[in-house]
């Protein structure tokens, strides 16, 4: 198996005292590859440092529309401009509105985006996409970011980027598709009381799934209440699988694939 985490914080202060052991334990479950997005400048700093020193890890840089320390950061531009230059960086993430929290204005939250998505078209890469009961609001820019990457004939239409942690409806989902992304797929398919976001995944094509952990959080049944880490991707795996009427190893394949086609994963040397 070759399973891709597209998403998993690996850098937060929970795995400090077993990441290594985290990693092996990934690795045993056929976990290949995971992506580490940041969600301020010290926290893309630490992916990076993390996929310089394993193989298996790559990142992406970017703020969070919850992060405490983007109003004391000069110039935020620039400093994403020159993290995302580092040869393991493979997106700009994790970006996007949260209306749930709230710890920055809206006004606020959208300028920043705004700033990362043109950051990103201008780097050619794709986007990773937080959204929290801003669904309306998070379309309709990424709507015209979409129309702008289509004005200038870019690179980054074929994929754009990634909606985590995918939790919207099957309208949403299909608007979403139309515009070239992909949805990702974690924990909470898995949970009992999660019927229509199942009936939702059973409606999305394979060929736009993608897997992620969002490790530490989200934790898939049978080990929800504890902490989440990427070896649990294959929990989520199974359950895509049940819902496709597919077999694992299918269900895998593609993802993966899809994976490496919207990071434009390679391997190391």
């Amino acid at each position: 198996m070759e399973l891709i985490d597209t998403h998993c914080h690996l850098d937060f202060e929970v795995f400090d005292d077993d990441r290594e052991k985290i990693i092996k334990d990934a690795q045993l479950a056929g976990v290949t590859c995971i992506i580490n997005p940041g969600v301020d400048v010290q926290s893309s700093e630490h992916a990076i440092k993390l996929s310089t020193k394993y193989g298996c890890i790559y990142s992406a840089v970017g703020i969070h529309p919850n992060s405490q320390a983007i109003k004391e950061e000069i110039d935020l531009y620039s400093q994403l401009k020159k993290l995302a230059s580092h040869q393991h960086v493979v997106a700009l993430g994790e970006i996007g509105l949260d209306y749930y929290r709230m710890s920055n204005p809206i006004d606020y939250q959208k300028q920043l985006f705004t700033m990362q998505l043109n950051l990103a078209k201008e780097l050619n890469l794709p986007v990773i996409i937080h959204n929290r009961e801003a669904r309306d609001d998070v379309m309709e820019i990424l709507l015209e970011w979409i129309t702008q990457l289509k004005i200038e004939n870019s690179h980054l239409l074929e994929s754009p980027g990634v909606l985590h942690s995918f939790s919207e409806n099957i309208n949403i989902a299909q608007k979403a598709i139309d515009m070239g992304f992909y949805l990702g797929i974690s924990g909470p398919i898995t949970f009992n009381n999660a019927k229509r976001l199942q009936t939702t995944v059973s409606k999305i094509p394979l060929n736009h799934l993608l897997l992620e952990t969002d490790a530490p959080f989200l934790t898939p049944h049978p080990y929800r209440g504890k902490r989440n880490e990427p070896a649990y991707i294959i929990n989520i795996a199974n359950k895509v699988a049940e819902l496709h009427n597919l077999s694992l190893e299918r269900v895998i394949e593609q993802t993966t694939l899809n994976a490496k086609k919207v990071f434009r994963l390679r391997d190391r040397t």
